[in-house]
């Protein structure tokens, strides 16, 4: 797919009750039986008219009930308080600690209803017949947020920006530990077999595409040691590495995310990420 293609707004059903809105920014919103939940609620609070009156051409009368974010970055959050005031559904995120079930504050103070919906370590099943959808914490990927969220019984899994198509969701330096985590966390996405994969941004994505960026990481950590051993700038490792043939078409990867890649995985190789214990 295009990146044009990939950025351009449309709606795709993954399966009955279970539609993505895919753009630069994703948003999907899934019916569950008696009750709905939408995942995620894009940067731009202008698009908000627009998403809505796709929602309710596919949900009809089904009321939403939860919007999950995956992280709380601005790019996934914007449509928050819209669809609490549209909806008043509920708010479920990894910082979600007393959100209103109506998200109405009365004058003097007091909230209306405290009902809130809390996420454990061993995540939280939402459920009402028809399927169900588990969320659950996967932080340290991309920040300290991060949660994921699995759809049974069709097998779509969100990933929020764990995986970016090529980029390394670190915003940290790449260090051992948060190294470690990462690589451990994507053999826990891939462990879930799921037959879609929703990333927070862009196409929709498979279990091959996570393994192949595990693939894609490890070799290119190893080329760009060898590379800095020999003493090569970031422009002549760039100009050595080309991305790989098969990840020619992914999502943005060649303008933007492989050059990005190396240039991070160099400097933290400078900085002795490869030797530190």
């Amino acid at each position: 797919m295009s990146d044009v293609q990939a950025d351009t707004p449309k709606v795709i059903q993954l399966s009955s009750g279970i539609w993505v809105r895919q753009e630069i920014d994703n948003i999907a919103w899934i019916n569950l039986g008696s009750f709905a939940v939408v995942i995620d609620a894009l940067e731009h609070v202008e698009k908000a008219d627009e998403v809505f009156a796709a929602i309710e051409r596919d949900l009809g009368q089904t009321p939403i009930k939860y919007l999950i974010n995956t992280h709380t970055h601005y790019d996934h959050v914007a449509l928050n308080d819209a669809f609490v005031d549209r909806y008043g559904c509920e708010i479920i995120n990894a910082e979600t600690t007393n959100i209103p079930a109506k998200g109405k504050w009365l004058e003097d103070g007091e909230i209306v209803n405290t009902e809130t919906t809390k996420i454990g370590p061993e995540g939280k099943w939402l459920e009402d017949g028809e399927r169900r959808v588990l969320i659950q914490p996967a932080p340290g990927c991309h920040t300290d947020q991060d949660v994921i969220i699995w759809c049974e019984p069709e097998r779509v899994l969100f990933v929020g920006d764990i995986f970016g198509w090529g980029l390394i969701p670190l915003i940290a330096q790449l260090r051992p530990a948060n190294t470690q985590h990462l690589v451990e966390t994507y053999q826990r996405l891939i462990h879930f077999d799921a037959k879609v994969v929703v990333p927070g941004h862009g196409p929709m994505a498979t279990t091959a595409d996570l393994a192949r960026w595990l693939e894609y990481f490890d070799w290119l950590v190893a080329k760009i040691a060898m590379a800095v051993a020999a003493g090569a700038d970031d422009t002549q490792i760039i100009a050595e590495i080309p991305p790989p043939a098969d990840m020619l078409n992914w999502w943005r990867f060649v303008a933007r995310k492989h050059a990005d890649c190396i240039v991070r995985i160099a400097k933290s190789i400078r900085r002795g990420w490869l030797n530190a214990k």
